[in-house]
């Protein structure tokens, strides 16, 4: 099983009774961009704070 059904899985199963499915959609979608973000990092696809800070200063202007 791939890692991004098994852990959707396993996120479904920890959410309350009653939760809507929104909030199914919510955990699943944040999951699956952290998941992305993990394999971005192990392949090296990063950049640093600084870098990050100068982008978001120019997207300010």
């Amino acid at each position: 099983m791939d890692a991004l059904k098994e852990a959707t899985i396993e996120t479904i199963k920890k959410l309350p009774d009653g939760c809507t499915a929104e909030d199914i959609m919510y955990e699943i979608d944040f999951l699956a961009n952290v998941l992305d973000g993990l394999k971005d990092a192990d392949a090296g696809r990063t950049i640093t704070t600084e870098e990050l800070l100068a982008k978001a200063a120019s997207w300010a202007k």
